[in-house]
Order: C-alpha cells, then sequence, then structure tokens
C-alpha cells in the first residue's frame, strides 16, 4: 500500500489555478481577444474612414475604385469604414435609420446600436485577423463576437436607445458592402449631440 501511495505522489503532478499548464488559460478566450484588439480596430478604422457623402459619390463613379481605396475584401464583399453625422430616425431591435445630408437619393443609412450586435465588419475591416490563425470555424466566429461585445463595452455602454429618435449623432464605423445603396454601419464611435 505504501509503494503504490509513493508511486501515485511520484507520478501526480500538481497545476496550480491560473498558471501556465492551466488548461482554461491555455483555451480561446473571445472576450479577452476582443479586449486585446478592439482598440486596434478602432483606431484603424477611424484613421481610414471617409466621409459618407464622398464614399457615395466614389462607389457611384467607380465601384471598384472605391473599394480598392477604402475597404477590405471579407469573402465575398468588400468591409468599408464610414463616418457621417445625421439625424437618427426610426428604429428597431437598436438598429436606426439615419438621415445623412448630401447622400445620393435611395442611399439608406442605418448603424447598430445593440444590445446585440451582429455581423463581424470588426473583425474583418483590417484584413489582418485570419481564419488559419484559429482552431475552427467556430473559434474564428467567436472572436467576431468577442470584438463586437468589447465595442459595446467601449462605446455603447450607457447610450439611451429610447431618446436617440430625433437626435443627431456623429458616428464612424463599418459596413459590410452587399449593397451599395443600403449600409448597416456596425459603430466604433458614437456620439450623441
Amino acid at each position: 500500500m505504501v509503494v503504490l501511495v509513493g508511486a501515485i505522489a511520484i507520478d501526480t503532478k500538481v497545476v496550480t489555478i491560473g498558471g501556465e499548464e492551466d488548461l482554461r488559460q491555455q483555451a480561446f478566450d473571445p472576450d479577452r481577444f476582443g479586449q486585446q484588439e478592439f482598440p486596434r480596430i478602432q483606431e484603424y478604422v477611424a484613421g481610414k474612414a471617409p466621409e459618407a457623402e464622398a464614399l457615395a459619390r466614389e462607389l457611384a463613379a467607380d465601384k471598384s475604385a472605391a473599394i480598392a481605396a477604402h475597404g477590405t475584401m471579407a469573402g465575398a464583399f468588400p468591409v468599408m469604414p464610414v463616418t457621417f453625422t445625421g439625424t437618427v430616425g426610426a428604429g428597431k431591435s437598436g438598429i436606426f435609420s439615419v438621415a445623412v445630408e448630401g447622400l445620393p437619393e435611395g442611399t439608406g443609412v442605418r448603424v447598430q446600436t445593440g444590445p446585440a450586435i451582429n455581423g463581424t465588419e470588426l473583425r474583418d475591416i483590417t484584413g489582418d485577423i485570419a481564419f488559419g490563425a484559429f482552431k475552427n470555424q467556430i473559434e474564428y466566429q467567436n472572436a467576431g463576437a468577442g470584438i463586437n461585445r468589447a465595442m459595446t463595452a467601449a462605446v455603447l455602454d450607457g447610450l439611451d436607445r429610447e431618446a436617440l429618435t430625433g437626435r443627431t449623432i456623429t458616428v464612424t464605423g463599418a459596413f459590410t458592402m452587399i449593397n451599395p445603396r443600403n449600409w448597416l454601419v456596425t459603430p466604433v464611435a458614437l456620439e450623441v449631440q
């Protein structure tokens, strides 16, 4: 019995909680990833975002050139940065229409304000967060969700959605351009005036 207990003690490895060998520390944490990446993404979008009126003009004149100048391809569709000031219209489920002066007739702008933020624009806009850096598709998708949650905490916490309609807001963000006349913008900065 003493030999058996001694053999078990010699063969036992003690792993401290939170230590290097703690498997929970090695597992992918999308919220930690989002908190680390969002400030860099926010700075990237803010530095690259054209005014909405200028972007709309460029898209109308030469869509391919506008995408090459401002966008990042993410699969079949480009992700475009943009900045604008406009008047908030009707909203539903945290998505509000925004009237932006100077946009061509028929171009609609909407902004996501949460609480749920959908899409992977923030993950994809820089072009350097690639699928190959993750273990699988679920981890890659969770990375986008983690970035969206980090953005919500940094930009949208405390936003009074009930009082937005009719207010003027300034937004910098990104949208996936499926239709060049219908933009659903995920903000990296939102200021209510």
